[in-house]
């Protein structure tokens, strides 16, 4: 159990605010796309798309940091802001190379409640993005800011990016260098992904996965990954991208926090729980 001793008032403070009302799962909605593919938002603007999430019981949006701009900050009165640090496009040699492009203390500057960063385990250039990875955790700790790893088994030598084992690794790796939860892969079966979640040394929340045929489909894959031991999920694209973006993030929601229990226990942290 942790104490006020071992985890900083400040870090606790933002864990809360991320975690909102709900202190088991979480919805997570990454705006972060733009940088890598150009628009993606169908013509919609970042403050109308934020303000229907804000409005829909969204926990949190990932946004890179000039994006913020266009927002309006009483959006995030309800909702928590991920300031996105990693960055590469589509055009590159090689687009599994990520690097940083914000940093914790900028975060801080804009209002930021956590930060995230992205590891592609395996690709070509892991070994920068370990070490970035490993320089934004001691950052996020001397600032107490909470740190979101995007973790994802890809490269070269990656033959199936849900194996359960790398899945598994790719967790362990966030724990290890001082991520406070992870963003991964769904293995693709419940009672894998459930004896991932089981041993897994800090929260996960599965990624949204590619744009799905219709809502319904969505809603089940959310419904499969809490089944697997989830405390969430991070969905951009079958969100920002669905005819109607707010009514499906509160079906999601709603799917999400089903019986959502008051925030006066705990709170996930790399050492245990708050109170």
């Amino acid at each position: 159990m942790a104490t006020e001793l071992n985890t900083p008032f400040g870090r606790r403070l933002r864990l809360r605010r991320l975690y909102g009302s709900d202190s088991r799962r979480l919805l997570i909605v990454p705006l972060d796309h733009s940088v890598t593919d150009g628009p993606v938002t169908g013509g919609r603007g970042l403050d109308e798309l934020v303000g229907r999430l804000a409005a829909c019981e969204v926990d949190a949006v990932v946004m890179h940091k000039g994006s913020l701009r266009s927002v309006r900050p009483g959006l995030f009165r309800d909702t928590s802001l991920i300031v996105h640090l990693s960055a590469s496009t589509v055009h590159a040699v090689d687009p599994d190379a990520k690097y940083l492009v914000a940093t914790v203390e900028e975060s801080l500057r804009l209002g930021a409640d956590a930060v995230s960063v992205h590891v592609n385990l395996g690709a070509v250039e892991e070994r920068q993005q370990i070490s970035d990875m490993a320089a934004v955790a001691e950052a996020c700790d001397r600032w107490n800011v909470p740190l979101l790893a995007m973790m994802y088994p890809r490269g070269p030598r990656i033959d199936n990016p849900r194996d359960p084992a790398l899945v598994a690794h790719a967790i362990t790796l966030a724990a290890d260098l001082g991520a406070d939860l992870v963003k991964t892969v769904y293995v693709g079966s419940v009672a894998e992904m459930r004896d991932i979640t089981r041993s897994a040394p800090l929260p996960v929340v599965a990624v949204g996965g590619p744009r799905a045929a219709d809502d319904s489909r969505v809603v089940s894959y959310v419904e499969e990954v809490l089944r697997g031991g989830a405390a969430g999920v991070a969905m951009g694209r079958n969100i920002f991208q669905a005819p109607d973006p707010g009514a499906l993030a509160a079906r999601l929601a709603s799917v999400i926090h089903a019986d959502r229990p008051a925030l006066t226990t705990a709170v996930p942290t790399r050492e245990g729980v708050l109170s």
